[in-house]
């Protein structure tokens, strides 16, 4: 028997769900699925091995999706309050990618709510697919976002 498998979400731990959630919605017009959520009980403590465990956010449609992935941010009680310094290179969860019309346009958006940017703008020639105009950045929290734009 073949299992059919389908993308569902890419998750983000937020110290303040509300105000990443407006990050997103501000700046890539990501759209809030209801219901927020407000979970805890036993089967969140079995489902996440933390005693009295609660977590609360929301969904957010991704720009040029109606029924597609989601990004789900997510605030948990009681946080884990240890961070570590972000590095673009860091192994596992990287970044996330949105194709914008205008890549200088987005990230003054960005650095004007509280994010950041990461190394320089670039422009790169692929020869038979187009230019890559390309930058990273950062949302309030420090998550990692690569702001591109193809053209040919």
């Amino acid at each position: 028997m073949n299992d059919k498998i389908r993308y569902v979400h890419t998750n983000l731990i937020a110290e303040d769900w509300k105000r990443l959630a407006s990050f997103y919605i501000n700046i890539f017009g990501c759209k809030p699925i209801p219901p927020e959520r407000n979970l805890s009980g036993k089967w969140l403590d079995d489902l996440t091995g933390i005693s009295e465990v609660s977590i609360k956010g929301i969904h957010l449609s991704l720009p040029g999706y109606e029924n597609g992935p989601t990004l789900e941010i997510f605030e948990y009680s009681p946080t884990d309050k240890v961070y570590a310094e972000k590095h673009i290179n860091q192994m596992g969860f990287g970044h996330l990618a949105f194709h914008v019309d205008s890549v200088e346009v987005v990230l003054k958006k960005i650095l004007k709510n509280g994010g950041g940017q990461l190394g320089e703008m670039v422009r790169k020639e692929y020869e038979g697919i187009g230019v890559l105009t390309a930058v990273y950045a950062s949302d309030p929290e420090g998550n990692f976002i690569e702001i591109q734009n193809w053209s040919k």
